[in-house]
């Protein structure tokens, strides 16, 4: 590491934070209550809302939604071990009329990730931190990578366009607003 590298990623993480406090109080100023909402961590015995499995205890992307209804997550927003199962909770409860106020992936620009072998396949750590959140609508995924998740195939989330271009060039992908993520798109994966 240079020493030119912890300066980077601080102006990085400085950036991104005046960058999503404007945004709020942008939002703010046009009554978005939902710009108020912020992430939550998802350490301990959490279970995934989609699948069951302990949410830190895996590698890869993990997610949030808060919905405008707290049921039947009874008052906390939904947690979720990976990137997949994010998505496939949030069409099932779009389908069936919930309303989303704010969605959250974790955002690989914010964290010092590990890539890591396990078998054939490669992963990156996992962080439940709240600090390690970002809104989907600033995020860019990359989807059919080499590097797989909790679920295996998995949407790799980030908000700087340079990490994903290095990302897409060490590990291959093709990236793709996360935003614009359908169910065809985890079809695919």
């Amino acid at each position: 590491m240079t020493e030119s590298e912890p300066s980077s990623v601080s102006r990085r993480r400085l950036l991104t934070g005046v960058g999503a406090g404007l945004s709020l109080a942008a939002a703010g100023c046009l009554g978005d209550e939902s710009a108020s909402i912020t992430p939550i961590s998802l350490d301990g015995e959490r279970a995934c809302d989609q699948c069951g499995m302990i949410v830190e205890d895996h590698p890869g992307p993990v997610g949030q939604i808060h919905f405008e209804d707290d049921e039947p997550e009874g008052g906390r927003p939904g947690q979720f071990c990976s990137s997949t199962c994010t998505y496939t909770y949030r069409f099932d409860a779009e389908d069936a009329g919930r309303t989303v106020r704010a969605a959250f992936l974790t955002d690989y620009s914010l964290v010092e990730q590990e890539v890591f072998e396990e078998g054939s396949d490669t992963m990156f750590s996992s962080h439940v931190e709240r600090e390690a959140f970002s809104r989907m609508p600033a995020l860019t995924v990359v989807a059919r990578s080499e590097v797989v998740g909790a679920m295996g195939p998995e949407l790799i989330p980030f908000s700087e366009e340079a990490d994903v271009d290095a990302f897409v060039e060490e590990y291959g992908g093709e990236p793709l607003a996360a935003e614009d993520v359908d169910r065809g798109t985890l079809e695919a994966l």
